[in-house]
């Protein structure tokens, strides 16, 4: 059972696209494999709604005389045959090390580089022009760690397949994590996981000789 959500915040904020593109998708994604969230949307966008269409100022504006063009205006939405363009979305499978996965239906028209690895870790970027925030496909093999680090921004964990833990407990398919600089954590995995991440900035580890390691931290970012 998927135990970490979006806020109730983030959701609003997806709703009324006000979230940068990378989260965004994130939320997307989880929102598809999440029937809780998904209803929270769904109130969500109803609630917009009829705030919409309840405002009187909005209704107003539309039923002065003076608003010129509506009825163009109108005719040139319902007449453009784009707006109802329907596409059909292909499942999209990826591998890594001989592992096969399906993509997300909210990544598979989105392009993403060649897998790069890095002993039990393999990183694909993913094609989202987001300014500072860094979107990717984070793989790690089986039996795989990534030592204790802290954040300099923030990191943003999307569990798509497989499994992870770390010290406050285990995650499933569809867990949504989101970590800042007051948290330390060592992802573990016995299968192996593939994650969606979004990250601010680099990892940083800082205990012992795993400092040696912060060059890990910008591969991943």
């Amino acid at each position: 059972m998927i135990k970490h959500h979006p806020t109730d915040e983030i959701l609003s904020q997806f709703v009324s696209a006000d979230l940068p593109a990378s989260l965004s998708v994130a939320v997307a994604i989880h929102v598809d494999m999440c029937p809780c969230c998904k209803s929270k949307v769904a109130a969500i966008e109803a609630k917009k709604a009829e705030q919409v269409f309840t405002d009187e100022s909005i209704n107003n504006f539309l039923a002065e005389e003076e608003f010129e063009g509506a009825s163009d205006l109108l005719d040139a939405i319902t007449m453009d045959e784009s707006v109802d363009e329907i596409y059909e979305v292909k499942p999209q499978s990826i591998n890594i090390n001989d592992q096969e996965y399906q993509l997300p239906r909210s990544l598979s028209r989105i392009p993403h580089s060649k897998f790069m690895q890095m002993g039990k870790l393999s990183r694909s970027r993913v094609a989202l022009d987001d300014g500072s925030l860094r979107s990717s496909l984070l793989h790690i093999a089986a039996d795989g760690e990534i030592p204790e680090h802290t954040h300099t921004g923030f990191e943003l964990t999307l569990l798509l397949e497989g499994e992870f833990s770390d010290e406050t407990g285990k995650y499933v398919p569809g867990d949504f994590m989101m970590l800042d600089g007051r948290h330390n954590h060592t992802p573990v995995t016995k299968e192996g996981c593939l994650c969606f991440t979004v990250v601010s900035s680099a990892l940083h580890f800082n205990k012992g000789l795993s400092k040696l390691l912060n060059p890990i931290g910008n591969f991943i970012y």
